[in-house]
């Protein structure tokens, strides 16, 4: 069972999914080091811009996608607000205690979790699995037999929800009685765990056998149904992270957004 969604195709797609694996990484090293609060929210900004604008994802799917991690946003954030601590006091209640300080580290840490999101989705939707794995063993020269386990096994993802489905109908229909929700727990994850893990086995071995048959385990020059290749889509792509970077350090100095420069 494949889920799909349409998708606009835009010049992100077409960037080398190795180029973007190696500036989010990198993206994510910035952040970690990042400890100006202004320059942070820069930053997220930045990140938020092509998401919206060139992903190809319609603007209530990309809400749908990016809900989560506003969730995430908002319970790191307040709780750290909540519970840090700090020296000029604001508001206290209880345990509950809100300072200068935390409220600024909570912001600063919301928006980090923020920013590594966006590129995350970006990332995610802009990059095919295939396309990725590809670009792994042509560019960074990796052995054809991991990319192509990795890519089985992304495969094998979608098989096992729709066996888990069959396996759910499959015992409704054979009249499955109701059993205790604290005792019955056991039986009913043995029930599925059973046959899930033993087709899972058998599905891995007849798939371990057919790319041994194929010859992935030979260590040789292979051609490809794909071919990837640098463009100068990456000299761009490259070009508007480090703008980005260098942008949102000067306008957190020169142009601050709230009156706080260093945040640790």
């Amino acid at each position: 069972m494949q889920i799909t969604f349409a998708y606009r195709e835009t010049w992100l797609h077409r960037v080398n999914p190795g180029v973007k694996l190696i500036l989010s990484i990198l993206l994510f090293v910035v952040v970690v080091f990042t400890h100006n609060l202004n320059a942070m929210m820069y930053l997220t900004l930045g990140a938020l811009v092509p998401l919206f604008l060139f992903s190809g994802h319609p603007m209530k799917r990309l809400l749908l996608y990016a809900s989560p991690f506003l969730l995430i946003f908002l319970s790191s954030s307040t709780g750290m607000m909540m519970f840090g601590s700090g020296d000029t006091l604001w508001y206290q209640l209880g345990f509950i205690r809100i300072t200068e300080e935390s409220f600024y580290r909570g912001i600063h840490l919301g928006f980090r979790g923020l920013q590594v999101a966006a590129v995350g989705l970006l990332f995610s939707l802009t990059t095919r699995p295939v396309a990725l794995f590809y670009a792994m063993m042509q560019q960074w020269k990796v052995a054809p037999k991991y990319a192509y386990s990795f890519l089985a096994a992304l495969r094998m993802l979608p098989l096992m929800l729709e066996e888990f489905q069959t396996l759910r109908f499959a015992l409704k229909v054979r009249g499955k009685k109701k059993r205790n929700p604290i005792t019955g727990w056991y039986t009913t994850l043995r029930m599925y765990a059973i046959p899930l893990l033993a087709q899972s086995i058998r599905r891995a071995h007849r798939t371990a056998v057919a790319m041994e048959a194929k010859r992935f385990s030979a260590q040789k020059k292979r051609t490809y149904y794909y071919v990837s290749s640098y463009s100068v889509l990456d000299v761009y792509y490259i070009f508007y992270w480090i703008l980005l970077v260098i942008l949102a350090n000067w306008l957190g100095k020169v142009w601050p957004l709230l009156n706080a420069a260093d945040v640790r």
